[in-house]
């Protein structure tokens, strides 16, 4: 959520950025002066950031995709557990794994 927030605040602030200096040109010059052009300031400065969005969202996608591979992985794993636990319970208790546990209440005789 707070990233979210971080996010919009970003957004905001070049948003307003971009709309206050759309008035001003720049000169593009690019390597080596193979060619120069005439653009508004907030062009390239825009299309760095989306280039930055577009990057770091490349290099964080493969990380992400493994925290859910692996979230999916311990979750079975969990699940796998939790029943052989509740195995292990009605064994103990002398029960067939088939047979349901008898319902928890006040009838039951003391130990």
């Amino acid at each position: 959520m707070i990233r979210l927030i971080l996010v919009f605040i970003l957004l905001a602030l070049a948003l307003s950025f971009f709309l206050q200096n759309q008035d001003q040109e720049v000169t593009l010059r690019y390597f080596f002066g193979l060619k120069s052009a005439e653009t508004k300031v907030y062009v390239p400065i825009l299309s760095g950031f989306v280039i930055g969005l577009l990057v770091s969202s490349i290099l964080l996608f493969p990380a992400w995709v493994r925290g859910r591979i692996e979230l999916r992985r311990k979750t079975k794993q969990l699940q796998e557990a939790e029943v052989e636990l509740e195995q292990l319970r009605e064994a103990e208790r002398g029960v067939e794994p088939d047979q349901a546990p008898p319902p928890a209440g006040d009838n039951e005789p003391p130990a």
